[in-house]
C-alpha cells in the first residue's frame, strides 16, 4: 500500500479522534469516513488496505456515530473492527464497546468489559487513561465513589504523563461529580470550574456536559432558578454540536430543574421530550428516569392519587431490573405517598433509604411522616420531620456561601411544611413554636465564612464596582449603555460563582427553646409575635409575660393582597411629585389598606401597650409595620426568627468595644450631606465621609467596629441577584457582597435613602438582600425601609432618630419616636430589623 496514503489515513483517524473528543461527533464522522474512504473500505465484508488502520478507525467511527445517536449502528461498526484487528487490539475493542453499553445505560454489561479491557490497555497509556475515566464514570453511576475516584485519579496521572490535557480536564470534571455524590457541592463546584478552565483551552466542545453537572449541583444546593439557566446554555450548545444523548440528558435535567422550582408545565413538556429521544437512540435506563420525572409532576399536581400509585410501582419495577435502584426507591415513595394522599395505604414496612442521596433520603423521611399521620401517629411522624431536618442542616452547614446555604433550604420546605401542619393540629404553643423555628431562616444559625479573596475575584470585583459607576453616570445622563450591561452581568455571576465554591465552617447554632425565647421577651418588656402561613387563614404565636398562646387571624391571601397594594401606593406617594387629584386617590387607598391590615393581622391579637417582635412569613416582610395605625409611634422590632432575635438581643446586651460612629452621604442626593452633617453635631466623635472622601475603602474601614454606621445614599435592590444590592458611593457602590469582608460589622447600622430595607424571600422564609447581608454580618440592629422613602421626608426622622439614640434610646424606640417627626407624618416607612 502508498505509504502516503496510509499516513494521510492515520492523520485523519488523529484528527477525527480529537473532534469526537472534543464534543464534535458531525466533524469526527466526516474525517474518519475520509479515513476509510482512502483504505478502500466503504462497508461491511470490504477488504481494505492496512486492515488494522482501518479497523482503528471504525473503533473511532463507531464512538463518534454514537454520540450523533446511531448508538446500534455503532455497536455495529465494532462488530466489523473485530473482524480487522488482531488480538493486539482487543482492549481498544472492548474499551469502545464498554463505552458506547454505558451510553445506553448498560452498566452491569458495559462493567465487565471495561474491566477486561484496563490490563490489556498497558501498551497504549492514552487509550487506558480514557478507559479509566469511562470506569470512574460507570462507579460513578452506581454510586461506588471510593472506586471511581480510584479510577479517576489514575486517569489523571495518565493523561498528565501523556500531555493528554482534554482527558486530565475530564477526570477533574469526574471527580467533581463523585463530590457532589458525597455531597460536597463547593468541591464539586470548584472542580468544574477548574475542568472549565481545561475545556476552554483543549475541548470547548465538551462544555454541554459541564453544565449539565453544575446545573445538578446547584440543584442540590436547591438553586432550582440557577440551575434552569445552565441547563439552557447546555441544551443551546449541545443542539448545535448535534450531540444527541447529551441533549436528551439535559432535557431530563431541566425537566428536573423546572420540577423543582413549581413549573410544572414546564417540567411536564421537557421529560416527555427526554423521554422519546432517549428512547429513540434506544436508551431504555435515560428514558424511565424521565418517566420517573414525569410522575413526579403528576404527583405534584395532585390528581388522581390512586392511579398515579398504580403507574409508580410499575415504574419502579422497570427502575430496579435496569440496575437503578435510587431511583427505584424514588418511584416506590411516590407510590406510598400517592395511596396516603388517597386514603389507600395499609400501614406495613417502608422502603429504607440507606445510602441513598440526600434528596431520596428526605423523600423517605416525608413518606413516613405522612403514614403516620394518615394512622394518627402525629408523635412518630414528627420525630421522622425532625430527623430529616436535622440531616437536611449538616448538609447546609457544608456551605460557606449564604447564597447555597439560604437556598438549600428548599430542600427542606416539604418537611417544614408538613411538621409546622402537624404541630397546628395539636394547638400546642409549645410545639408549634418549636416546629415555626425549624421551618424559617436556617441560614441565620450557621455561623458565617470569611471568603477567601483570590486575586481573580479581587480583580473582578474591582471592575465591577468601576462598571456600576459607569452604568450609573449613563443614567443620570440618559444613556443606555448596554454592552456595559452585559459584561457587569458576566462579572456579578463569576464572583457569586466563586462565593458559591467556598466551604462551611460545619457550624452552627441550636434553635433556641420557647422558655429562653419567652424569659428573654419578657425581660425585655417586649411581645413577640409570630406569623405562620401555610394554611388559608394565618396563625399567630403569641409570647408575653413567660407564656404564649395561639390566635387566629384574616385570610391569608386576603392580607398578601392588602400588602402588595400598601407597599404599592406608598412606592407611588415616594415617587414624583403626584397632581393633587391623584395624590388623593392614592392616600385613600393607603388608608383604605392600613386599615384592612390592622383588622386582618392585628386586632384578632389584643396586643395591649408592649412593644413588639415581629416574626413575618413570606412576602409580609415587604411590610412597613410602623405606618399600620395601631403601631404608629410603638416600638416594633422584626426578625427573621425568634431564634435570630433572641442571638442578635444578646449580643446587642453584651458590652464591647466600639468604635466611632461613622456616617456616610452618597453622591446624587440632594440632602444627604446636611443630613450626616447635622447627625455629627450629636457625637463629636463621629467620623463623616462625604464628597471624594465617600470612598469604598474608606467605608469599609469606618465600618470595621463602628458604634453606628450611617448611611445616607442612594441605594439599590436586586431581586434577580441579591448579593450586588448596593450603596452608592464616590468612586462606585459598596454591595452586599462586600459585607461578608468585613472583619467586625457595625453596632448598628441606619440606611436613609431608597428601598435596600427589601429582601428577597427564598423558601422557609430565607431572607436575602443589603439588610439582610447586615445581619448576617452579625450587626445586631438595622434600621432601612423597606418602600421608597422621600430624601426630604428622611432627613428630619433620622436626625430625630439619632438624637433618641444618643439619649441612650434604643433603636426600636428611637424609631418610633423618630417616626413622628416625619413630613409625611405617619406614612414614615422605616422598619427596625434584628434585635431592636
Amino acid at each position: 500500500m502508498n505509504a502516503e496514503i496510509e499516513a494521510r489515513a492515520a492523520e485523519l483517524r488523529e484528527r477525527g479522534v480529537a473532534a469526537s473528543a472534543a464534543g464534535h461527533p458531525v466533524a469526527a464522522v466526516r474525517y474518519l469516513r475520509r479515513g476509510l474512504a482512502l483504505l478502500g473500505w466503504t462497508g461491511p465484508d470490504d477488504k481494505p488496505d492496512s486492515p488494522h488502520l482501518a479497523g482503528r478507525l471504525l473503533v473511532s467511527l463507531a464512538h463518534a456515530e454514537a454520540e450523533r445517536g446511531r448508538v446500534p449502528f455503532g455497536l455495529a461498526l465494532l462488530d466489523e473492527a473485530e473482524r480487522l484487528l488482531s488480538g493486539d487490539d482487543l482492549g481498544v475493542l472492548l474499551q469502545q464497546r464498554g463505552l458506547l453499553l454505558l451510553r445506553l445505560g448498560r452498566t452491569a454489561e458495559a462493567l465487565p468489559l471495561l474491566d477486561r479491557a484496563v490490563p490489556l490497555l498497558a501498551h497504549e497509556p492514552v487509550v487506558q487513561a480514557r478507559t479509566l475515566l469511562n470506569r470512574g464514570a460507570l462507579h460513578l453511576h452506581a454510586g461506588r465513589v471510593r472506586a471511581a475516584v480510584d479510577d479517576l485519579r489514575r486517569s489523571r496521572r495518565l493523561a498528565y504523563g501523556e500531555r493528554q490535557y482534554l482527558i486530565a480536564a475530564k477526570t477533574v470534571h469526574s471527580l467533581g461529580d463523585a463530590a457532589l455524590l458525597e455531597g460536597d457541592i463547593p468541591g464539586a463546584l470548584r472542580a468544574f470550574d477548574r475542568a472549565a478552565r481545561g475545556y476552554r483551552t483543549h475541548g470547548p466542545g465538551v462544555l454541554p456536559l459541564l453544565l449539565m453537572d453544575k446545573a445538578r449541583a446547584l440543584l442540590a444546593a436547591g438553586l432550582a432558578g440557577e440551575a434552569g439557566r445552565e441547563l439552557d446554555e447546555a441544551l443551546r450548545l449541545a443542539r448545535r454540536q448535534r450531540l444527541s444523548q447529551d441533549y436528551a440528558e439535559a432535557e431530563l435535567a431541566r425537566a428536573q430543574a423546572a420540577l423543582a422550582g413549581g413549573e410544572l408545565a414546564t417540567a411536564r413538556r421537557f421529560a416527555a421530550r427526554a423521554a422519546a429521544h432517549s428512547r429513540r437512540r434506544g436508551n431504555e435506563a435515560w428514558a424511565t428516569l424521565a418517566d420517573l420525572t414525569a410522575l413526579r409532576v403528576a404527583y405534584a399536581t395532585g390528581r388522581a392519587p390512586g392511579a398515579l400509585a398504580v403507574r409508580a410501582v410499575e415504574l419502579a419495577g422497570r427502575l430496579r431490573r435496569l440496575g437503578l435502584r435510587h431511583d427505584a426507591l424514588t418511584a416506590d415513595l411516590y407510590a406510598v405517598r400517592a395511596l396516603v394522599r388517597a386514603g389507600r395505604h395499609r400501614p406495613g414496612r417502608l422502603p429504607t433509604a440507606r445510602g441513598a442521596p440526600l434528596e431520596t433520603r428526605l423523600l423517605a423521611y416525608l413518606a413516613r411522616a405522612e403514614v403516620a399521620v394518615a394512622a394518627g401517629r402525629r408523635g412518630s411522624a414528627l420525630r421522622d420531620l425532625r430527623t430529616g431536618l436535622v440531616e437536611l442542616h449538616r448538609h447546609r452547614v457544608r456551605f460557606g456561601s449564604t447564597d447555597l446555604q439560604s437556598g438549600s433550604t428548599a430542600l427542606g420546605v416539604e418537611l417544614a411544611r408538613t411538621g409546622l401542619a402537624t404541630a397546628l393540629d395539636t394547638r400546642s404553643p409549645r410545639l408549634v413554636f418549636s416546629w415555626s423555628e425549624r421551618s424559617r431562616a436556617q441560614a441565620f444559625r450557621i455561623r458565617p465564612v470569611r471568603p477567601e479573596a483570590d486575586a481573580e475575584t479581587v480583580d473582578a470585583v474591582a471592575e465591577l464596582r468601576q462598571l456600576h459607576k459607569l452604568l450609573r453616570e449613563a443614567e443620570l445622563e440618559g444613556r443606555t449603555e448596554p454592552g456595559l450591561r452585559q459584561r457587569r452581568t458576566e462579572l456579578e455571576r463569576f464572583v457569586r460563582e466563586r462565593g458559591w465554591q467556598a466551604s462551611g465552617a460545619g457550624e452552627s447554632t441550636a434553635v433556641a427553646p420557647l422558655d429562653e425565647v419567652a424569659a428573654a421577651v419578657a425581660a425585655a418588656g417586649r411581645t413577640l409575635v409570630v406569623l405562620i402561613g401555610g394554611r388559608p387563614r394565618l396563625t399567630a404565636l403569641v409570647v408575653h409575660g413567660g407564656s404564649a398562646r395561639l390566635a387566629d387571624l384574616g385570610d391569608r391571601a386576603a392580607v398578601e393582597e392588602a400588602a402588595r397594594r400598601l407597599v404599592a401606593d406608598l412606592n407611588v406617594l415616594a415617587g414624583r411629585r403626584l397632581p393633587d387629584r391623584l395624590r388623593e386617590v392614592v392616600l385613600a387607598s393607603v388608608r383604605r389598606q392600613r386599615a384592612h391590615l390592622a383588622d386582618l393581622l392585628l386586632a384578632p391579637l389584643s396586643l395591649g401597650d408592649d412593644e413588639l417582635i415581629l416574626v413575618p412569613v413570606g412576602w409580609l416582610s415587604a411590610v412597613p409595620w410602623g405606618v399600620l395605625p395601631p403601631l404608629t409611634g410603638r416600638p416594633v422590632t422584626v426578625a427573621p426568627s425568634a431564634s435570630a432575635w433572641l442571638r442578635a438581643y444578646r449580643a446587642a446586651s453584651a458590652p464591647c468595644t466600639v468604635g466611632p460612629p461613622l456616617l456616610v452621604a452618597g453622591p446624587h442626593l440632594q440632602h444627604a450631606a446636611a443630613e450626616v452633617h447635622a447627625i455629627a453635631t450629636l457625637d463629636p466623635a463621629s467620623r463623616v465621609l462625604s464628597g471624594p472622601a465617600a470612598t469604598v475603602e474608606a467605608t469599609m474601614r469606618g465600618l470595621d467596629g463602628a458604634a453606628v454606621a450611617h448611611f445616607a445614599t442612594h441605594g439599590h435592590h436586586e431581586p434577580e441577584n441579591v448579593l450586588f444590592s448596593r450603596l452608592d458611593l464616590a468612586d462606585g457602590p459598596l454591595m452586599a457582597y462586600d459585607l461578608q469582608h468585613l472583619a467586625v460589622p457595625p453596632r448598628q447600622a441606619v440606611l436613609s435613602a431608597c428601598d435596600v430595607g427589601r429582601t428577597v424571600v427564598r423558601p422557609g422564609d430565607e431572607i436575602l438582600g443589603f439588610t439582610a447581608a447586615l445581619l448576617y454580618a452579625g450587626t445586631t440592629s438595622v434600621v432601612s425601609s423597606t418602600v421608597r422613602v422621600p430624601d426630604e421626608a428622611a432627613i428630619h426622622v433620622m436626625i430625630a432618630y439619632h438624637r433618641a439614640v444618643s439619649a441612650g434610646a434604643q433603636p426600636a424606640r428611637a424609631l418610633a419616636a423618630a417616626s413622628l417627626f416625619s413630613l409625611s407624618g405617619p406614612l414614615a416607612p422605616f422598619v427596625c430589623f434584628g434585635a431592636g
